[in-house]
């Protein structure tokens, strides 16, 4: 993939796809990381002289236009964080949008409304979304991919209108690419995967794929029960998937066949409901009384987790480890995070939830070799996916 050095963007207009998908409460940005993660580009872009028309995304609007997911709060902490003025277009492709990017200067920056406004973004008819893509592309004269969190989305701004523009990845596309390599091809050993999160379902391919590559697999979370379901063990009232029970049971036998170390919790904080102040005790991962339901990973599968990433070389961790949203269940993510803080290994926090969970513990975010920005993007990358973004970019 080219870069922002391969490019002259001096007096050009240069449409650069973002991952500005935060989360807001009302027009209150929550956690502005991903937003953070864009300026390097956008900055070096206007610094050389370039008419910066920056596009992005804001949860599901499904291609109506719903003020709720409007990036005008975005256009103000960018302002913020750039240290320099953002011009906020209130439509797309529209009269505004047109109008926003001709009054544009020489290193002047401009942010369009949300993307998903429009149907042909996230459109599957190619017709439709080329369509939009044409029009999108009609606002530029070059286009920088930056958006990693968008990269596994055959969508648009992502993928057809790269195609249509001179182009190039710009700074965190890059880096995030090179972290990923750097965790599938000559990787340093121990290499250790920590999984999380609510769902077996959404990591079925990464777990089918890393079974062939890794030393030790943790599993905690939400998904950990069908795990501990699958070998017959009571999860009461936990969160569970019945249909992947038996997919599970193959990657148990798969992994001892290997000789990977697949660990699961020995113990859980068991509460009586799911809820912030819920009353809870901590029970034996194979003994979950019937009516209570694991909310956390317990004190002693915290030190096992932590035993088993201490000389780790190599660790990548996607999902939280219970319900870090609720201070009395934080306390397993927080011991993941902070036995890779204290390793001296190559750490890499897998975007999404666990991301979020370490910025609201608090914790150093320089406390890891590297952040990652797209969650979904990360797993699909590890499964071996050919993702749509990148797949442009290199075209």
């Amino acid at each position: 993939m080219r870069s922002l050095d391969d490019l002259d963007v001096r007096g050009r207009r240069v449409l650069v796809r973002a991952d500005l998908n935060v989360p807001l409460d009302g027009e209150t940005i929550t956690d502005d990381g991903r937003i953070r993660a864009s300026v390097p580009t956008i900055t070096t872009l206007a610094d050389r002289g370039a008419k910066v028309v920056v596009c992005a995304h804001l949860g599901r609007p499904k291609g109506q236009v719903k003020a709720e997911f409007s990036l005008k709060p975005v256009a103000v902490r960018l302002r913020e964080l750039l240290g320099r003025d953002v011009a906020f277009a209130t439509d797309v492709v529209g009269d505004s949008a047109r109008a926003t990017v001709d009054g544009l200067q020489d290193g002047q920056v401009a942010l369009l409304e949300n993307l998903r406004y429009e149907p042909g973004e996230e459109s599957k008819d190619d017709a439709l979304r080329g369509d939009f893509a044409t029009r999108l592309a009609g606002l530029a004269d070059l286009y920088v991919g930056d958006g990693f969190g968008a990269v596994h989305r055959k969508h648009a701004s992502v993928y057809d209108v790269p195609r249509m523009l001179p182009h190039a990845a710009g700074r965190l596309v890059l880096a995030e690419v090179e972290v990923l390599k750097r965790l599938t091809e000559d990787t340093e050993r121990p290499y250790v995967v920590v999984l999380g999160g609510a769902k077996v379902s959404d990591k079925l391919g990464v777990i089918a794929n890393l079974l062939s590559k890794v030393d030790r697999l943790l599993v905690g979370g939400g998904m950990a029960y069908t795990f501990l379901k699958a070998q017959g063990h009571e999860v009461g009232g936990s969160l569970l998937q019945e249909d992947q029970l038996d997919q599970v049971r193959g990657f148990l036998d798969e992994a001892a066949k290997r000789g990977v170390d697949l660990v699961l919790p020995v113990d859980v904080l068991a509460a009586t409901h799911f809820a912030e102040d819920a009353p809870y005790d901590v029970v034996e991962a194979t003994a979950i009384p019937a009516d209570r339901e694991g909310l956390d990973i317990g004190p002693r599968t915290r030190e096992l987790f932590a035993s088993k990433l201490a000389d780790a070389r190599t660790v990548f961790w996607n999902g939280p480890m219970g319900v870090f949203e609720f201070d009395a269940f934080a306390g397993g993510t927080r011991a993941v995070a902070e036995a890779l803080i204290a390793s001296e290994g190559y750490s890499v926090v897998g975007g999404g939830d666990s991301a979020a969970a370490v910025r609201k513990l608090g914790l150093p975010e320089d406390g890891f070799s590297h952040i990652s920005t797209g969650g979904g993007a990360s797993l699909e990358y590890l499964e071996g996916k050919t993702l749509p973004g990148l797949a442009a970019l290199e075209g």
